[in-house]
């Protein structure tokens, strides 16, 4: 079934949906299997800060807001993120990538222990500061975000430590590789990464960030949303026709066994190299943040693939996911507790 507004682009290429009860099974199956899976999470590190407090009144020293500042949180951003989300899972997951020596790499580490996650895949690199986004809120409405970052190419030397770390902490059923376009995630580095994930039949998924897809070229499988699938093709999607244009251009692109284009309210768009598509509707029924729920999807996704599923059902499962995700406020990693309990209330 297709979202609203999107035409049927060819009946011959969708396959008949499996009844709820035979899904369910399959869910449960691959839950119950996660606990032995081990999964890497490549990519650009992040800690997100969030300063709140209330606002009445002007500065009278510019015309902007003056914040009272009244608490302070920190959480994990990015892959971090990620690999958060894969633990609540109760997948074995290993964090790899680079910060800084700061005060924001102490709150990573911290962060990362309090969810079970190591932090033995990070790379110090000392003249690199650890990637922070602060958000100041006031009232609930976001007023003003800063950004700490280095997002430069990475030294070849760091570059390398980095590889040397995964290759030290492997071997992994599959590799998730999250792209925020910060600089770890060079052509050179891209390419080590998924050659060596692909090794013996793992499983690599990315979540892109950059326009030339290209650069993942050989990946199992991509996550962009539709956004990011319109800038990637240099087209708009607009109807059924342009979907499947854009996700066959982008399998082509990447020669990627399936892409899995994430559309907001409308669900959820699978591409196989197959020919076959398959078009999830959302399971959202209530949705009040919708941030971090991407990566929900790809650690949920990756997870179901690592345990064998196949392409549609991995997307299913995933798609459950999300719909628990953007039920609450900020990033939150959905356990496998409580998809189970979701797919299981399903029947």
């Amino acid at each position: 079934m297709l979202a609203s507004g999107v035409n049927n682009p060819g009946a011959g290429r969708f396959p008949q949906p499996e009844s709820k009860h035979t899904m369910t099974e399959k869910y449960k199956k691959i839950l119950g299997g996660l606990g032995a899976r081990r999964v890497a999470v490549v990519g650009d590190i992040m800690v997100d800060r969030f300063l709140w407090g209330r606002c009445d009144r002007i500065s009278p020293e510019a015309p902007v807001p003056v914040v009272r500042l009244e608490r302070e949180e920190l959480k994990l951003g990015g892959a971090a993120n990620v690999a958060a989300n894969l633990r609540a899972l109760g997948v074995q997951a290993s964090l790899v990538g680079v910060c800084g020596h700061d005060d924001a790499a102490v709150a990573l580490s911290r962060l990362l222990a309090d969810l079970g996650v190591a932090d033995d895949g990070l790379v110090t690199v000392e003249d690199r500061p650890t990637t922070m986004k602060t958000r100041i809120i006031a009232q609930h409405q976001q007023v003003v975000r800063a950004d700490h970052e280095d997002d430069s190419p990475l030294a070849t030397g760091d570059a390398d430590r980095v590889l040397s770390r995964l290759r030290d902490l492997g071997p992994f059923d599959g590799v998730v590789i999250s792209d925020y376009g910060k600089g770890l995630l060079t052509d050179a580095v891209l390419s080590q990464v998924i050659g060596d994930g692909r090794t013996g039949g793992g499983v690599v998924v990315v979540d892109p960030k950059k326009g030339d897809y290209s650069q993942y070229r050989g990946v199992t499988s991509l996550t962009p949303n539709q956004r990011e699938a319109e800038s990637a093709c240099a087209m708009a999607i607009t109807d059924g026709a342009s979907l499947s244009r854009a996700g066959g251009l982008l399998r082509e692109r990447t020669d990627a066994d399936c892409v899995l284009i994430t559309r907001g309210e409308h669900g959820m768009s699978l591409f196989e190299k197959s020919g076959q598509e398959h078009h999830l509707p959302t399971e959202a029924t209530d949705v009040f943040d919708v941030t971090g729920a991407g990566d929900t999807v790809i650690a949920v996704y990756t997870a179901a693939l690592c345990t064998g599923a196949d392409f549609r059902t991995a997307a299913g499962l995933a798609n459950h996911a999300a719909g628990l995700a953007v039920r609450e406020v900020g990033t939150v990693a959905v356990t496998s507790a409580q998809l189970t309990a979701a797919v299981v209330g399903e029947e």
